[in-house]
């Protein structure tokens, strides 16, 4: 269907953990008299039924996702099972419900078509080994689509009983509330559970319930700050937020330059580098320090900037959460925002975190602040040395970096 699938190396330790545990409990016990290859045969054969099921399952909420408009980054399948990666949350309770319950669904139809197998090959004379792994995958496909019917985040049934509440109350953070408290009730039990489960000398189980209820709980909490942030940001966008009278930086300054009168006067880690009007890269702290000291005096801003072609750049219509993503997509920590050749400002990964830090505060909803129409750089209050391109307010007569006079209107 399009969508990469990432393999984490989580999966393989628990790969490892579910065959030997096959070969050398469940299975020995189930079906005895068999030899030491034949059992970690089935282990390992049941191991890959069991991933390739949960692949199954991740598979069936992206079809339904993907039927709806709503696009998966990517299938990520480690140590608890798997995860579709969706780039939007669902704005409608009931395309939620749909898609939490198209997992749980598969995976009673894969456990249904397994068991069917499992039992016609009790009269087809199977070898054991292939009856054996039917009825493997038959259970375990009936624990997941069970386990994952839970009414707790992050798992399906969490989903499921979010959006009915959601669908009821109309109220999207209200339900993510409710189903959170949920989660976390569940999760203490599965806890308290593990460690009775250990008092008893069941001590692998005991281990695995609680890092479930951890699991579980840590998920719950998670959903709930992406959906607080998800409704704070709703309608905000980069132009809301960026910031607007940029220092600028002309090419042919020097590093020794840069450093005296940006890096250690201005709290930025980054400036854009304009002549004449025109961007032309960006420089940063990253480009001052690859540079040997001793070259300082003699590299110019040009020499080492990021060039204009490999920066990331945004549109100001472009919301914050879309630039977020593309933020940490890109691995940077800073983008440009232009509109055609036009520097509009730049925004930082600081001015992201502060305006969901004052909107959580404020609790404020889907309410952007009023921006002028016109940027300051649009509109006149700053303008260009005329020799060597720096930025200066309105109304410099000399520039402070190539000494240039400048024209007065």
């Amino acid at each position: 269907m399009g969508i990469p699938v990432r393999i984490h190396y989580t999966l393989w330790i628990v790969f490892a953990l579910i065959a030997w545990s096959l070969a050398r409990g469940y299975m020995p016990q189930q079906y005895p008299g068999l030899d030491l290859a034949t059992y970690w045969a089935i282990g390992i054969t049941s191991a890959i039924v069991l991933f390739a099921s949960v692949l199954v399952h991740e598979l069936s909420h992206s079809y339904v996702a993907k039927k709806n408009g709503l696009p998966i980054a990517r299938i990520t399948l480690f140590f608890f099972g798997g995860v579709s990666e969706m780039t939007e949350e669902p704005q409608d309770p009931g395309l939620e419900v749909r898609m939490a319950a198209a997992g749980p669904l598969m995976s009673f139809l894969i456990a249904g078509v397994l068991g069917g197998l499992w039992y016609l090959s009790k009269f087809a004379v199977a070898p054991v080994a292939v009856s054996a792994t039917l009825g493997y995958g038959a259970l375990i496909n009936t624990v997941l689509g069970v386990f994952n019917l839970l009414p707790a985040f992050p798992l399906d049934g969490g989903r499921v009983f979010r959006g009915s509440l959601w669908k009821r109350s109309k109220n999207l953070v209200g339900a993510t509330r409710t189903a959170t408290r949920v989660s976390e009730g569940l999760s203490v039990l599965m806890m308290l559970g593990g460690f009775v489960s250990i008092i008893y000398g069941d001590f692998f189980d005991g281990i695995w319930i609680i890092v479930l209820g951890w699991f579980i709980r840590s998920g719950a909490e998670t959903s709930l700050r992406q959906t607080l942030l998800s409704e704070t940001m709703t309608g905000v966008t980069v132009g809301n937020i960026m910031s607007k009278n940029v220092l600028t930086v002309p090419p042919e300054m020097s590093l020794q330059q840069v450093v005296g009168y940006y890096f250690l006067v201005y709290p930025h880690g980054g400036y854009p580098v304009v002549k004449d009007g025109k961007i032309l890269g960006l420089i940063t702290l990253q480009s001052i320090r690859s540079t040997p000291k001793d070259r300082w005096e003699t590299e110019t801003v040009r020499d080492v900037m990021i060039p204009y072609e490999r920066t990331i750049t945004v549109q100001p219509n472009l919301t914050v959460l879309d630039a977020m993503q593309k933020m940490a997509r890109n691995k940077v920590g800073r983008m440009l925002v232009v509109e055609g050749d036009r520097l509009l400002g730049i925004v930082t990964q600081g001015d992201l975190v502060k305006s969901i830090r004052t909107r959580q505060e404020l609790e404020l909803s889907q309410v952007t602040s009023q921006s002028p129409g016109v940027s300051p750089v649009m509109s006149g209050q700053v303008g260009y040395c005329v020799q060597c391109g720096a930025q200066l307010s309105l109304g410099t007569s000399v520039c402070p970096f190539c000494n240039a006079k400048q024209p007065q209107a």
